[in-house]
């Protein structure tokens, strides 16, 4: 399992249940990257998407107390792992929001992180990957553009993996 998402200089990652930046070519990298995949979500960030439909051309995953149409709902993490187990490792996302990725990062093998060189005025946050050390930078583009802001595309892997 992966997680994915865009983080501004405080590690925050949006704003109001929504992004913090419109960014198209972090929502091109995160389109490519899901297409086909299987995405991992709570319940409020799949309302955030237009319509609070499930993504298209993806397996929706929603960890909700409530039944989703057109998704696969899990009411805990045992139902969520047993889910992905479905699925190969590295097809399966996590795509938020701040509490699914808090509670799911420690179970990534990887993640992939837009780092965005502004402060987004957020007001939800993940874990500082940089500060913990069992996590690892292993890539970083160069500095990229990105309707006004400087972004780069980082990969970081995770050292402790737990296992589920």
């Amino acid at each position: 399992m992966k997680a994915i998402f865009h983080a501004d200089k405080k590690w925050g990652i949006g704003k109001a249940n929504g992004l913090m930046f419109t960014l198209p070519k972090d929502m091109k990298f995160f389109r490519e990257t899901t297409m086909g995949k299987i995405v991992v979500m709570g319940r409020n960030t799949l309302l955030s998407f237009p319509g609070g439909k499930p993504l298209k051309d993806r397996v929706n995953i929603v960890l909700s107390p409530v039944d989703i149409e057109g998704a696969v709902t899990v009411h805990d993490l045992d139902e969520l792992f047993a889910e992905v187990e479905k699925y190969p490792a590295d097809d399966v996302f996590v795509i938020g929001g701040a509490s699914v990725y808090r509670e799911l990062i420690p179970y990534c093998t990887e993640i992939l992180v837009t780092k965005v060189d502004a402060d987004g005025g957020a007001d939800v946050f993940v874990p500082d990957l940089d500060a913990d050390p069992d996590f690892e930078c292993v890539q970083e583009s160069g500095a990229v553009e990105d309707n006004g802001y400087t972004i780069r595309f980082c990969v970081y892997r995770n050292l402790e993996v737990k296992p589920y």
